[in-house]
C-alpha cells in the first residue's frame, strides 16, 4: 500500500512501539489517530510532532477493552480524515507473575489481560471494517509477542493472550479478505520503559541474556518493531494471515 494520503489508527500510540509506528506513518504522508488510555500529555506530544510533518493527527482517549470506545474511535478517525485504511493494534497490558505461581493468577487478571490484548484488537477490527471497506482496501497489523510463540513472558495469561492474538489474525484474514489484509508482528525483548518498570532490577540481566542468545547479538528497539509493522503495510499486497517474529534471532539462537 502507498500510504501517502491514507489514514491510520494506532492504538497504544503515546509511547514505545505505538509512537514509533505512528511517526513512521506520518513520515510517509499518512494521517494518524493516536490512541491512548491514560498518557494524555505524551499522546498530544506525538500528535503535535506528526502534525509538524504536514499530516493531520488527532488523539483519542479510550480503553480498547471497551467495545463502545473502539467504535467511537474508528468513527472519529473516519470523520476526521474522510477515510480509514490502516489499523495497528498495538495497545497491550500485562502483570508480571511467575509462571509457577498459579495461585496468583486471578479471574480479574485473566479478564483484564484478555480484554485488552485479545478482545481489544477484535473489537477494533470489527469497528474499523466498514470504514476500510468503504475506502476500498485495508491493512491491519496486530502486535503480539514471542510470548505467544514460545510461552515465555511476563505471565501465563499474557502468553495465552498473545498466542490467541496470533490465531485471531489467521481467522480474521480469512473472514475479511480480499478487501482487508491482517497480519501480526511478534516482537521479542524491547528496550524501553515498559520492561524497565516491569522487570525492575532484573531488566539489565534479562536484556543481556537475550542479547547473548540472539543470533544477531541485539534486542529490539521500538523502531525495529515499527519497521516490521511498516513492512506489512507498505510491502507485498499478497501477504495476509501471517506472523513475523522480530527478535534478533533469539528464538532460534544461540549461535553455534
Amino acid at each position: 500500500m502507498n500510504i501517502q494520503g491514507k489514514a491510520a489508527v494506532v492504538t497504544g500510540a503515546s509511547r514505545g512501539v505505538g509512537e514509533a509506528t505512528a511517526m513512521a506513518l506520518a513520515r510517509g504522508g499518512c494521517s494518524v489517530l493516536i490512541n491512548y488510555s491514560s498518557s494524555r500529555a505524551e499522546a498530544e506530544s506525538v500528535a503535535e510532532t506528526a502534525r509538524a510533518l504536514g499530516v493531520n493527527a488527532v488523539t483519542f482517549q479510550g480503553d480498547v477493552a471497551d467495545d463502545a470506545a473502539c467504535t467511537a474511535m474508528m468513527d472519529k478517525a473516519a470523520a476526521e480524515f474522510g477515510r480509514l485504511d490502516i489499523l495497528v493494534n498495538n495497545a497491550g497490558t500485562t502483570q508480571f507473575v511467575r509462571h509457577d505461581a498459579l495461585e496468583l493468577v486471578t479471574d480479574a487478571l485473566w479478564d483484564r489481560i484478555l480484554g485488552v490484548n485479545l478482545k481489544g484488537p477484535f473489537q477494533c477490527v470489527r469497528a474499523a471494517r466498514r470504514h476500510m471497506e468503504a475506502a476500498g482496501e485495508g491493512v491491519v497489523v496486530n502486535v503480539a509477542s514471542i510470548a505467544g510463540v514460545a510461552g515465555v513472558g511476563s505471565s501465563i495469561p499474557y502468553c495465552a493472550s498473545k498466542a490467541a492474538l496470533i490465531n485471531l489474525t489467521i481467522t480474521l484474514a480469512r473472514a475479511l479478505g480480499p478487501a482487508i489484509r491482517v497480519n501480526t508482528v511478534a516482537p521479542g525483548f524491547i528496550e524501553g520503559k515498559w520492561l524497565e518498570q516491569g522487570l525492575g532490577a532484573m531488566y539489565e540481566p534479562v536484556r543481556k541474556r537475550n542479547m547473548e542468545r540472539a543470533v544477531l547479538g541485539k534486542v529490539c528497539t521500538a523502531g525495529d518493531v515499527a519497521d516490521a509493522i511498516m513492512a506489512f503495510i507498505t510491502g507485498s499486497s499478497l501477504i495476509t494471515g501471517q506472523t513475523v517474529v522480530c527478535d534478533g534471532g533469539m528464538l532460534i539462537g544461540p549461535k553455534i
